[in-house]
Parts: structure tokens; C-alpha cells; sequence
């Protein structure tokens, strides 16, 4: 395939206003992990415009200038220089190419602007696709950006929803997410409908006449009806997720653990660590969506199931934690939480606290918690590795620091996790007449066998577990029994 025929990527243009209560780092911070939602859209990033403001253009997020700025980069007039985030002029702009673009503009807006550019040029010389804001705007805001840009415009939200779109696999989780989607474009239709004014109600009545119904109340009223008809859905898969959660309760205790924390933390790649599941494991923010549960191994008493759960983010949208409380609840739940913390990221004290936060808000904020700062392999050399170590045992004296990627590191984590539940376990005498034997299987299944004797009655057993487990197998023991006198 030539190079004329390959498809490019979208490119996009990032956005952002810094209010006075926002320091550099943490610009910085949020506008990386923008760019890398927007990778994981498939975007090329080509520039990043940044406008310090005590608070946001209520007509257009951006002041006038900055606007003025992007359009000018955005229609091919300004080209950004190699690092890609200082947009400067081209030359033929300078020579005055530009000058009869802007002049256009201020006469017919957008559209006018873009074929100007085209006709300068012979061509579309467009350098960017999307412009992506780092914060939630309205739709007149959005709109009026878009309309001076010359581009669409796609708010924190929307990215993140459209992420959560194309990564759901599951049914739940793709009902989770179309409500999530739903309510966040209501708003959006009200805004359509006040711009379409009159015109935009349905006409009703005989012959036509009346006041009808607005086209976007009619709209609105198809999202509540698909939006009810979602929820009876996601009801129903919970109560799928209830009766398997309580088998796996029946069957094997209460030992669960669940991974938890910030988008690309590397929770996936622990999980296939400690369970040697085939999960999905990539280098992109939000690929796990799915609750995936599988048992700890090498597996001992008592078997641990591990759940792997959706990852968090700084202003996650509330409807989407909404939605997937239900697949959420796997932490809620879980006897331990290994909250995973990207021990490479400068930010990671920001990626605690939005973790927490959504953590109190699942109702999960009493269970035990283990810190596990992962990804330690790419902090740099073994010297800041090591050092780097010592700082964060020394800020949280409990964590573990490892790497997913080394067995030594996962051997230890694994013995950890071993330890948290064996506090709970007990050592017992247990006695097995030989008219039950056939519950020796069991018995090894939930308990760890110390030693075993036998004699003529059946086989005498010192055993170590859960408590409610060995009163359980005493009780099942004596009621085989019973029925052989009985018999």
C-alpha cells in the first residue's frame, strides 16, 4: 500500500484554561492525561493552547484571543513548532494570506474562514480534527468554540464517554455506559431546541394547526423511555452478578481481593500476574471495563478470588461512576482492596486522593486496604528505583513496592495477600468416621491438612481454617452419621 493511500490519524488540539487555583505541576499533570485519553482514541495530538484566567468565558471556555489563536493554527495559518505545543506563524500567513482570512472570518464566521484558507491554498490545509477541553463545558460553549474554530469540540466528559464506548464488551457494561451517554446528550438536545426557536416544534392539530410537540421534547421523551428500559436491563444482569457472587460465597468464604485504582495503574497486568488468567493487558487508559474474577495461584486455604475492576480518573464523570456502581460493588464486597498506585507517575499523590474519593463513594471506605505501588521498573535506573523506594515506604510505612513484571516481586505481594487471610484461620481436631469419607474431598478443599491418622473407626484429622468452614464440615459430618443410624 502506497503512502497516498494509508488512512492518518485524527489530529487534535488540546485546550485549557488555568484558574488561579491551579499550580503548573498540576496543569501539567491533568493536560498529560488528556493527551493520553486522546491516544487512546487513536488521536495524533499536534498542539496544546493553555490561557491563565480567573474563571472561563462563559460564551466560549477560551477568551477572545486565544480563540482567535486556534483558529488561525487550526485552519493552517500557524504551525506548531517541534514540541507541539507552541503554535507559531506560517509564512504565508505573515505574508498576508492570513490577514485576508481573519478579515473573512469576522464577516462569516467559520465556514467563511476554511474557504478562504482553501482557496489560498488549493487545498484543505487544516492541521487539526478535534479540539479536546480539559474541562466540562456547556453546549453553547462548546458550539460557540466550534463555530470560530472551524473544528468539532469534545469536552473531558465526552472523551472519557467515548472511551468507555468503544472499550465496554460486555452487555452490562455497554448498558452502563449508553446511560451514561444518554444523559449526558439530554442537556444538549434542550440546548438544540431553545436555538431552533419555533421552527422546531412538530406541527399537531387538524390540518396542521396547533402548538404540537417540540421536536426536542420528543426526543428527550425517547432518551427517558430507552433510559428505563436500560435500567430494567442492568437490573437484570445484577441479579445474575448476585446469584453467581453467592454461589462463589457458598462454595469458598468470604476470601475475596479486588484491585483498585487510577486508569493504567497496571492492575491487569498484576491480575494475570497472581492468577495466571489470560486478561487484557495494554498500555492505554481505560482498557478494563469489565469486572474480571479469577482465583489466586498458586491456590491454597482459603482460595482467594481476585477481581480486577474498572479504573479511576480525575473528575470521572459522575453518571459513569453511577452506572457502573454495580460492577463496583466487587470492591465493596471484597474481604481486602489492593489499591494499585503507579509508582512511576510524579502525580500519583493526586491519583490517591481520586481513588479514595471514589472509594467513600461505593460505600467501600471500611474495607481493608493494602497499598501496592506498581510499575517501580519504570522509574529510571536502579539507583532512583531504589531511592524512590525508600521515599514511598518511608510516606507509607504498610505499601508494598514492586513491579508486575517480576516474579520475585509478585511472590512477595502473593505471600502477602496469604498472610492477610491466614490471621483468620484456626487449628482444629477434626474426626472422620469412615461411614464419611466421602467428605474427604471437601475437607482438603477448605482446609490445610497439618496431619492425618486413622484408626478403626475412621481417620482423625488436625486441620487449619476458617472457622465457619470447620464448624461447617463438624455439622455435615454429624448429620452422615446420624443417617447411617438411622438407616
Amino acid at each position: 500500500m502506497s503512502k497516498q493511500n494509508k488512512v492518518k490519524p485524527q489530529r487534535a488540539v488540546i485546550a485549557a484554561v488555568q484558574l488561579p487555583t491551579v499550580s503548573d505541576a498540576e496543569l501539567e499533570s491533568s493536560l498529560n492525561e488528556l493527551r493520553e485519553l486522546a491516544k487512546t482514541l487513536g488521536f495524533e495530538v499536534v498542539a496544546t493552547f493553555t490561557q491563565k484566567r480567573a474563571n472561563f468565558d462563559s460564551t466560549a471556555y477560551l477568551g477572545t484571543g486565544k480563540r482567535e489563536e486556534m483558529r488561525r493554527f487550526v485552519q493552517g495559518e500557524m504551525e506548531a513548532d517541534q514540541s507541539g505545543d507552541a503554535p507559531q506563524e506560517t509564512p504565508a500567513a505573515a505574508k498576508g494570506a492570513g490577514k485576508t482570512a481573519e478579515r473573512r472570518i469576522a464577516h462569516h464566521g467559520a465556514v467563511a474562514a476554511r474557504e478562504a484558507t482553501k482557496a489560498l491554498a488549493g487545498t484543505d490545509t487544516r492541521q487539526a480534527d478535534f479540539v479536546l477541553v480539559d474541562h466540562d463545558i456547556s453546549p453553547s460553549q462548546a458550539r460557540n468554540l466550534a463555530n470560530e474554530i472551524g473544528c468539532e469540540v469534545m469536552d473531558r466528559t465526552m472523551v472519557i464517554l467515548e472511551i468507555f464506548h468503544r472499550h465496554a464488551r460486555s452487555n452490562a457494561a455497554r448498558a452502563q455506559v449508553e446511560i451514561a451517554r444518554l444523559r449526558y446528550l439530554a442537556p444538549r438536545l434542550r440546548e438544540a431546541a431553545k436555538l431552533a426557536g419555533p421552527q422546531g416544534r412538530q406541527r399537531s392539530g387538524v390540518g396542521g394547526r396547533g402548538s404540537g410537540e417540540g421536536a426536542g421534547e420528543a426526543e428527550r421523551t425517547r432518551i427517558r423511555d430507552r433510559i428505563a428500559e436500560l435500567k430494567e436491563e442492568i437490573i437484570a444482569f445484577d441479579l445474575e452478578r448476585q446469584t453467581q457472587r453467592a454461589r462463589r460465597q457458598e462454595s469458598m468464604g468470604l476470601a475475596r481481593v479486588a484491585l483498585i485504582g487510577y486508569t493504567n495503574a497496571g492492575k491487569s497486568t498484576l491480575m494475570r500476574a497472581l492468577t495466571g488468567s489470560e486478561v487484557l493487558v495494554a498500555n492505554k487508559l481505560f482498557a478494563t471495563l469489565d469486572t474480571t474474577v479469577r482465583a489466586l495461584v498458586p491456590e491454597g486455604v482459603p482460595r482467594v478470588l481476585v477481581s480486577d475492576t474498572v479504573g479511576f480518573i480525575k473528575n470521572l464523570p459522575h453518571d459513569l461512576v453511577a452506572s457502573f456502581k454495580s460492577t463496583l460493588e466487587e470492591a465493596a464486597e471484597a474481604s481486602l482492596l489492593l489499591h494499585v498506585i503507579d509508582a512511576s507517575d510524579p502525580g500519583f499523590e493526586r491519583q490517591i486522593e481520586v481513588t479514595e474519593k471514589v472509594i467513600e463513594e461505593i460505600e467501600a471506605g471500611k474495607v481493608p486496604r493494602l497499598r501496592v505501588f506498581n510499575k517501580i521498573d519504570q522509574v529510571g535506573d536502579t539507583k532512583a528505583q531504589a531511592k524512590r523506594a525508600k521515599e514511598l515506604r518511608a510516606q507509607f510505612p504498610k505499601c508494598i513496592v514492586m513491579s508486575a513484571v517480576n516474579k520475585d516481586d509478585i511472590a512477595k505481594l502473593h505471600k502477602a495477600i496469604r498472610a492477610f487471610f491466614s490471621r483468620r484461620l484456626v487449628k482444629a481436631g477434626l474426626f472422620m468416621p469412615w461411614s464419611a469419607q466421602q467428605l474427604r474431598g471437601e475437607l482438603f478443599a477448605v482446609c490445610e491438612v497439618l496431619e492425618e491418622r486413622a484408626d478403626t473407626e475412621g481417620a482423625h484429622f488436625s486441620v487449619r481454617g476458617e472457622r465457619k468452614d470447620i464448624d461447617g464440615l463438624r455439622e455435615r459430618i454429624g448429620q452422615v452419621g446420624q443417617a447411617q443410624r438411622i438407616r
